[in-house]
This record gives structure tokens, sequence and C-alpha cells, in this order.
């Protein structure tokens, strides 16, 4: 990753000299979590919302984390990066196995990595593919079991794709790494929270900024014929904000990247965080 600072259980180094046991757990189980904190003009976005949820990850599989002690490190990691804008990746993992069991040992001694990424948050227009939600049943953690996301990214990708929308047995949950919103009829509408769905930072954000702004909003259960009819559809994240898709390949719709709803939710999300 060349010059890039990172942090390894308090202690700050570049990236390439880091180096992490193949014992460990977050490489043998995945059984970690991770955050990523967004900041721009080297002020961290939502950084208590962020810190908060990477403690309820935390409590939710029983790792003892010591949130003070993290918070400090991903904001030293913003001071010293030498670009004012990008974003801080904070992984915790339970500790390491001297022999590897699914049964862990209580008070293991955790591991914290985490580095920092210059980035330049631009607004990006995808091109999405519908797929089925292979993920495992606990998507509100920010655990670092990615897999069903990744294989479904990749083969998305294989149809030059940008994205994937998932749903399980038609009902919408979220995109591979992103929260998915989209306007039927004038109305903002967004899956709930469930055990399916990441409790997104940046989807809270917006929603609190529709709500201040007056535009009709649900917060429901929605199917792929609820998407179909979509005037306008985007994602939304700590990296992507406000993403607007063109195209979903395999469902038979046409979306506007310029609706006004959408340009309105947008234009109020940039002028809050991003202004």
């Amino acid at each position: 990753m060349g010059q890039i600072e990172g942090v390894f259980n308090g202690s700050f180094d570049l990236v390439e000299n880091i180096k992490i046991s193949p014992l460990s757990r977050a490489y043998t189980f995945s059984d970690s979590i991770y955050e990523v904190v967004p900041f721009y003009n080297s002020k961290a976005i939502a950084f208590d919302m962020h810190i908060e949820r990477l403690l309820r990850s935390s409590n939710e599989l029983s790792i003892a984390l010591d949130i003070e002690q993290a918070s400090n490190q991903i904001t030293q990691l913003i001071s010293n990066c030498p670009s004012e804008n990008g974003y801080v990746y904070y992984q915790v993992t339970r500790g390491q196995d001297i022999v590897r069991s699914h049964m862990y040992k209580p008070l293991m001694d955790i591991e914290t990595f985490g580095y920092v990424l210059p980035f330049s948050f631009e607004t990006k227009t995808l091109k999405v593919m519908i797929c089925e939600d292979i993920r495992w049943g606990r998507c509100d953690i920010k655990s670092t079991s990615l897999l069903g996301n990744v294989m479904q990214m990749n083969s998305a990708q294989k149809h030059d794709c940008d994205e994937v929308i998932m749903h399980k047995e038609n009902i919408l949950t979220e995109a591979g790494a992103s929260n998915v919103f989209f306007v039927k009829n004038g109305t903002v509408c967004t899956p709930a929270l469930s055990n399916n769905i990441l409790p997104g930072i940046t989807r809270a954000l917006l929603i609190n900024e529709i709500k201040k702004i007056n535009i009709p909003f649900i917060e429901g259960i929605f199917d792929l014929k609820d998407l179909s009819n979509a005037s306008s559809a985007w994602l939304s994240s700590s990296t992507k904000g406000l993403a607007p898709i063109s195209e979903i390949i395999n469902l038979d719709n046409s979306l506007n990247t310029q609706d006004p709803v959408y340009l309105k939710c947008k234009e109020a999300f940039d002028y809050k965080f991003f202004s």
C-alpha cells in the first residue's frame, strides 16, 4: 500500500511494516468486525455514530473492545493523513488461537488494526445488477464475513456492473456495499432495518435530511416490483455518498439520474456534509 500509515495494537507505523499472525481469528474464522470512518476537510463525518456502531458490533460478538482507545487511534490517523479528505478503515479481531478452534477462549487478547487512505468524494453513476441475497443471517453486524457480498459483486463485475442490489425471495435488502433508496410516485423509499440490513451511517444521515426538507418518505418492506416501478434509485455509503443508478441490467425499468427528488436529496445531503 506504499506510504500509508496504519496502527496495529496501538503502535503506529507504515502499513507495509505491519505484520499480522496467520493464526489471527480474523484470518481463520472472520471472527472480527470493522468500521469505515470518512473525513472531509480533516473533519470526521458523523464520528460518534461510527464509533457507536463499532461498539455495538463488538458487543454483539462479545469482543471486549476499549472503545476510547479505538476512538483515539482513529482520530490520530485522521490527524496524520497528508490529505484533508479520506477515510479510516479500522478492524477489531478477537485474537489469536495457538490451535485453531471454533470455540474461543474467554478474555482473549484482541487485535486492533487500522489504516488511513486519502480519498476523493466524487459522485459516480452506477450500473447495477439484481441478485439473490446469499449472505449470513446477521448482516446488521459490521463483520468482516463478507464472502457472500464478494461472490455477488464479482459476478456483477463480469456483466460490467459496479454494484448489486440484493433480495431475499423478492424482498429488497441492500446493495453489496451500500444501502438502497428509490423514488416511487414522488416518495423516497428505503428498506426498513432488520438483521438482513446493515444500519448504514450515511443512510441515517440522509433520512434525517430528507425529513428536514419535507420530502415524502417511507421506510418499509419493498419488493422487486416496487423497484421496477421506481423513477430513480441510488445507493448510499460512507465512500459513495449518494450515487445515482443509471441502469439495473436485469430489471425492466428506466431510471432518471436527474430526477428532481433525487437531486433535492443530494443537494441537501452534500450541503450539510461536503460544503
